[in-house]
């Protein structure tokens, strides 16, 4: 296999951008060379299979939607509250519709995950660990709510996040902040109750 750091991320790159635009059915070696604007062949150098081009992908694309490290600084230097959990899970929200071509790709892995065990153990690994750090930076930071509470958000943010991609007339722009905001109360109660 070829060597070139930059050239096997730009292809990984552009295999996610192709997951997004033609599912999983459409990721081939061809179309990752025509979406990175190389040769074709060029894939096939970088990666034995197709199933490897899919490991690089799900090692990849949660560095491509995590959040930038300093914007999470900015919004943690708030005191931990009710308020600000809100505002985190908001911000997560928009962050999927400022990277929806990641967050689409995410979905097509965890549908093609359904169908290659190695590939849903790969991606259950990938996705619990990224669960577990959630959690611990939510302990962590003093923020209200206990372990049951961030799983709790965190499956009803990843199923608002479904429709939001999928189908997003279901749960109109309008009343998605009122609905983070229910459901965090629901999840940790509201300000000032302990």
């Amino acid at each position: 296999m070829v060597r070139n750091p930059e050239r096997r991320a730009a292809l990984v790159d552009a295999a996610i951008e192709v997951l997004a635009r033609d599912g999983a059915r459409g990721l081939t070696f061809r179309a990752v060379d025509t979406a990175a604007g190389v040769p074709h062949g060029t894939a096939s150098n970088y990666f034995a299979s197709r199933d490897d081009l899919l490991a690089q992908v799900t090692a990849q694309i949660h560095q491509r939607i995590a959040p930038d490290p300093d914007e999470v600084t900015a919004v943690m230097a708030a005191p931990p509250s009710r308020a600000l959990v809100v505002e985190l899970m908001g911000w997560i929200n928009r962050r999927v519709t400022e990277n929806r071509t990641g967050y689409l790709a995410m979905l097509e892995l965890r549908l093609e995950a359904t169908r290659r065990p190695e590939l849903r153990a790969e991606l259950t690994r990938a996705i619990r660990a990224t669960l577990d750090d959630d959690i611990r930076f939510h302990l962590e930071s003093g923020l209200p709510g206990d372990r049951t509470a961030v799983v709790l958000i965190y499956l009803a943010m990843t199923g608002l996040m479904l429709e939001q991609l999928t189908l997003p007339g279901v749960v109109p722009d309008e009343e998605t902040e009122g609905l983070i905001s229910a459901l965090v109360d629901r999840a940790i109660g509201p300000e000032g109750e302990k």
